[in-house]
């Protein structure tokens, strides 16, 4: 009874396993506040068509004043075309998360299928795709990504593939060791001991182990790519006709919006890459605490 009462007593069984399984269980802070801030960003993006039709948006059409401050009939300025801000960026969101997730879901699946290859095959199979892997590692992703997107057409598709084949081989670095490390333990022997073939072993034991940390990954690539994108756009590699927030901060550099006192043509999408990227980052990192966690558990 009196050890109930105290601070110092112990906590009762019950309230005690509750709450550990709660902290297992529960989405980290961090992670649930990118995780909200994505679920906003994802709306306006879904959303522009309708609350900013796109002729609206037509240097030939808008009737508004030229790098006009905030007000009530545009809520962030106009820019130095006289288009709505709060519209090229809802407009910006689309462009950038498409290519975000886009390019990242090419980056996985090409570092996780050369990652598995790399890890599973032996001999000189295993020695080529070493050698690929380690090019793409130590050459500067954003140099082959300038140089993809000023071979190629301009464009989003462009872009989405320059990012997404130069990103992919930190993946297919980790992918490799956890794949050697994976088919190592004793389980996976007896299964290939059995007579198992290597496809079975990969697609039964192999791949679903690494699903958490290939998630994980997934995550934090998508905010490197926006950053990508926005400096490509940045140095006028994107498609010229589709908004977006580093095409938005070159028109402001080339028209000196900086430097005029426009600042609501320039901080709107700068704040915007910092706080997708950041809330990417922070369910990330959630991602990764928790496979941390689940595989300390095991």
């Amino acid at each position: 009874m009196g050890g109930e009462g105290r601070p110092g007593g112990r906590t009762r069984p019950g309230l005690r396993t509750a709450s550990s399984a709660g902290r297992r269980a529960g989405v980290p802070p961090n992670a649930a506040i990118g995780l909200g801030l994505l679920a906003c960003v994802t709306a306006i993006a879904l959303a522009a068509p309708a609350l900013v039709p796109a002729e609206t948006l037509d240097p030939t059409r808008v009737t508004a004043p030229v790098n006009q401050p905030p007000s009530w009939a545009h809520w962030l300025g106009t820019d130095p075309s006289g288009r709505d801000v709060a519209g090229l960026l809802a407009w910006g969101a689309r462009v950038s998360l498409l290519v975000g997730v886009a390019s990242s879901v090419l980056a996985v699946v090409l570092g996780t299928s050369v990652g598995l290859a790399a890890g599973h095959a032996r001999g000189w199979l295993e020695a080529a795709l070493l050698r690929v892997i380690d090019f793409f590692v130590v050459v500067p992703g954003l140099v082959l990504a300038l140089a993809l997107s000023a071979v190629l057409q301009p464009g989003v598709w462009t872009i989405v593939a320059a990012i997404g084949l130069t990103s992919w081989s930190t993946l297919a670095r980790v992918v490799r060791a956890q794949t050697m490390s994976i088919e190592a333990r004793p389980s996976v022997e007896r299964v290939r001991a059995l007579g198992a073939s290597g496809w079975h072993v990969l697609g039964r034991h192999v791949l679903p182990a690494l699903g958490p940390l290939v998630l994980a990954h997934a995550n934090l690539a998508v905010g490197m790519a926006i950053i990508m994108e926005s400096t490509l756009a940045f140095l006028g590699l994107s498609d010229p006709l589709a908004p977006s927030w580093g095409a938005m901060l070159r028109e402001a550099s080339e028209t000196g919006a900086a430097t005029a006192g426009f600042w609501w043509f320039v901080l709107p999408p700068g704040l915007a890459i910092v706080a997708v990227v950041l809330a990417f980052t922070l369910v990330g990192r959630g991602f990764e605490r928790s496979l941390t966690v689940g595989l300390g558990g095991r």
